[in-house]
This record gives C-alpha cells, structure tokens and sequence, in this order.
C-alpha cells in the first residue's frame, strides 16, 4: 500500500508527499531526516491521508493536490475539521512520538 499524506508544520503551512510507511515517514520528518522542507517547517501533526494501492497512483494524486493553492486544499480537506466534522483521516501528533 502507499499513502498520499498531508503534514501540518508549526508554521501553519503545509507539507503534501508520500509513503508506503507512514509511521515512518512521520518520524524521519520530524527526526531532521525527511524532505528538506521539513528539515526548516517542523512537522507537527499528521493532518490527511490517502490510500493507493500502487506508487503511481500515490505520485499522481500528490502531484495533483500540489498544484492546488493552500486556500484550495484547506476547503477540500480541512473545512469539515474546521466545522467540527472531522473525518477519521488518522493522526500522528507530535505527542505520540
């Protein structure tokens, strides 16, 4: 399985890539080890993710949401957060490691 996965920084901006180990991946970024986005926006929580059944799939839907604006992909992914409808997209914060 691969996962499409969005990370919330303390910045308040956003981090899209994928994974095939998501717990992991979680840990490399917030351990200096991940992209080097992450390396300077620490990551703090694990806010969406997407399962794919091949690599491909994953890199097309990440490329996709990457091209969208942050307005964008708050009002797709976070206005039912924000509304108090989260949905179960799963979590790693930065108090479980």
């Amino acid at each position: 399985m691969w996962y499409l996965y969005i990370l919330l920084c303390e910045d308040n901006s956003l981090y899209t890539g994928i994974t095939n180990n998501l717990k992991k991946r979680f840990s490399e970024h917030k351990n200096g080890k991940g992209g080097r986005y992450t390396r300077s926006h620490k990551p703090i929580k694990l806010i969406y993710k997407q399962q794919f059944l091949t690599r491909s799939e994953a890199l097309k839907r990440e490329a996709e949401i990457k091209s969208w604006t942050r307005e964008k992909k708050i009002k797709k992914f976070f206005s039912n957060i924000l509304l108090g409808k989260q949905r179960n997209y799963g979590s790693y914060s930065s108090d479980n490691h």
